[in-house]
């Protein structure tokens, strides 16, 4: 069981916790859960973490079945989380316990689900945490990139298609070539989002020319990953796509050149091309579709344009 866990993701559950294994029926359940049900590996490393921290605690605790373990033993293991943690992060955790519990009592492993009465940490946001580069930032970053080699225009291409599509990370890297073309004399992009889903979208023109340039350098075939790492001092791509991590790290290294100071990440694109596109009269509702979020509360937090409000209010204090 462990082993095919392994295989889809290592993590903390490649060997199950004792919690989770005090007989076949139960290690092969829950082995199902972290396999079969869970399809996102960015969903399965987090949950698996969920349980591996909760079976430690209750190892700690001498709960070492799981048919001893109550909601008063989980709502204690909450109270002690958020000493540790940020609310965010502790409801995570116990949605993680819901859900596996869950998994568990259809499988008839255990009677009842112990996390499902107890109540996690209020929490409210309004603002989102990302950070946001202003336009001209976001502007001198992309000028700052050096076009006069492939991985020069990968990466450009790479910033303007998150900037101007608001797209995930998650779903740029998955692209393949074939996911840009043309229709109605526009160029397109096709996103592979969350649960399996398509998000398409016209190119804005100066991603066009960013996407184009780097195509017609790279010269890929249809069925290649559109983003792929640089092998050693040639610079030349390789046929393995950028991973989050190899993305990061570009975008640190392009920062810098740039001169920026702000602590940005893969997410800052997307927040900064939905604050941008509000602030120059786009619609929220749009903005939702644009980024393909559920809910238009969700597309809310990216949206800074009471930062710049904020700051110029602060600089009437005129001492």
């Amino acid at each position: 069981m462990s082993q095919a866990i392994t295989q889809i993701q290592p993590g903390p559950l490649a060997a199950l916790p004792a919690l989770f294994t005090p007989d076949a029926k139960t290690a092969k359940r829950t082995v199902e859960f972290f396999t079969a049900q869970i399809r996102n590996p960015n969903t399965r490393r987090a949950y698996a973490r969920a349980a591996s921290r909760f079976a430690a605690w209750c190892a700690e605790h001498g709960l070492l079945d799981l048919q001893v373990v109550e909601p008063v033993h989980v709502a204690a293991y909450i109270e002690t989380l958020q000493l540790q943690m940020t609310a965010p992060s502790v409801k995570l955790q116990l949605a993680a316990l819901r859900v596996l519990f869950d998994w568990l009592v259809v499988g008839q492993v255990i009677p009842v689900n112990p996390a499902s009465s107890v109540r996690g940490p209020k929490h409210s946001m309004k603002k989102g945490k990302t950070p946001v580069l202003a336009a001209d930032e976001a502007r001198a970053l992309i000028d700052a990139i050096d076009t006069s080699t492939i991985t020069g225009l990968r990466d450009r291409a790479l910033i303007g298609l998150m900037v101007y599509t608001f797209a995930r990370v998650g779903a740029v890297i998955k692209m393949q070539v074939e996911d840009v073309y043309v229709q109605g004399r526009r160029t397109w992009i096709r996103l592979h989002e969350k649960g399996g889903k398509q998000h398409e979208m016209p190119c804005h023109h100066n991603l066009d020319e960013y996407l184009h340039a780097y195509l017609n350098a790279a010269q890929p075939g249809a069925k290649a990953y559109l983003f792929c790492t640089a092998m050693g001092r040639s610079r030349a791509l390789s046929s393995r796509p950028m991973s989050q991590s190899d993305v990061w790290r570009m975008i640190a290294r392009r920062a810098e050149q740039a001169g920026i100071k702000t602590k940005i990440g893969c997410h800052t694109f997307r927040a900064t091309g939905i604050t941008e596109y509000l602030r120059n009269g786009g619609k929220l509702e749009i903005a939702q579709q644009m980024a393909n979020h559920e809910s238009a509360r969700t597309t809310g937090l990216y949206d800074r344009r009471n930062d710049q409000v904020s700051l110029d209010e602060v600089e009437r204090i005129l001492i």
